[in-house]
């Protein structure tokens, strides 16, 4: 397998950023670390090696991004400080990062593509949160285990910029004519939990986003696994086996 590393200055965090590609040709992934985690994750915790085949086949390039969650949502800072941090990162991602994902992925594939977002627990609501603020970029997503609401790391507190980085809050209240449904429904949209243990106030969070996109017409595959089936890797790596094939064949 093709292993990449790259680190490259970022201006909206004012500092150097890195990230790492598995892969040398077919659909790009973008793959966010769990709460608290680093690009690295995507080896050290061996996720690579339940994508390996897909990988080494050419169907998928799998590029694992870095975040900053200890400084925004897993931080007990001022919340306000915390989520300009946060939406400074979205920034970096969107204008800076994506833009390198898409050269690379075109030097290797000879044309340009939309980008498909896949993370577990934190990584999954950054998953969505990139996908559905911006369909435009990204053509489908895979969220595991994640919450879609704000409350558990920001209690109470909403403002302008939480608002816009809380899938739930903002596609309650998306217009019935806005143009970016007509994309959701064109691309794919994967969103999976587990009912066992620790995975209590994600499986909430997933049936209010489940309830809000068929609520707006909003199409969506939202799947929930048995009570035996926990907010662990064991379970995310069974559940790529199962799932990331419909979206590389």
């Amino acid at each position: 397998m093709e292993i990449r590393y790259f680190k490259h200055w970022s201006s909206h965090l004012g500092r150097d950023m890195e990230f790492k590609v598995y892969g040398h040709s077919g659909r790009p992934v973008m793959f966010i670390p769990c709460q608290g985690g680093r690009f690295y994750d995507f080896e050290n915790f061996h996720m690579v090696d339940h994508w390996a085949s897909w990988i080494e086949e050419g169907r998928c390039t799998v590029y694992s991004i870095d975040c900053i969650d200890n400084e925004t949502y897993a931080s007990q800072g001022d919340c306000r400080w915390r989520i300009e941090q946060h939406e400074r990162w979205y920034n970096y991602v969107m204008e800076e990062l994506v833009p390198y994902i898409r050269h690379l992925s075109g030097e290797r594939n000879g044309y340009d593509q939309g980008i498909m977002t896949f993370g577990c627990s934190l990584g999954a609501m950054h998953a969505a949160n990139f996908f559905f603020r911006r369909p435009d970029l990204f053509n489908a997503v895979f969220a595991i285990s994640g919450l879609y609401d704000s409350k558990l790391f920001f209690g109470d507190y909403m403002d302008e910029i939480l608002y816009r980085n809380t899938p739930v809050e903002y596609l309650r209240n998306l217009p019935d004519d806005h143009y970016y449904k007509g994309m959701y429904n064109d691309r794919q949209i994967l969103i999976v939990v587990g009912q066992g243990a620790w995975e209590e106030e994600l499986l909430g969070s997933t049936r209010w986003l489940e309830d809000v996109l068929r609520s707006k017409g909003i199409r969506a595959q939202v799947d929930y696994w048995g009570y035996d089936v926990n907010h662990d890797w064991p379970w995310w790596f069974r559940m790529v086996e199962h799932y990331a094939p419909r979206f590389l064949y």
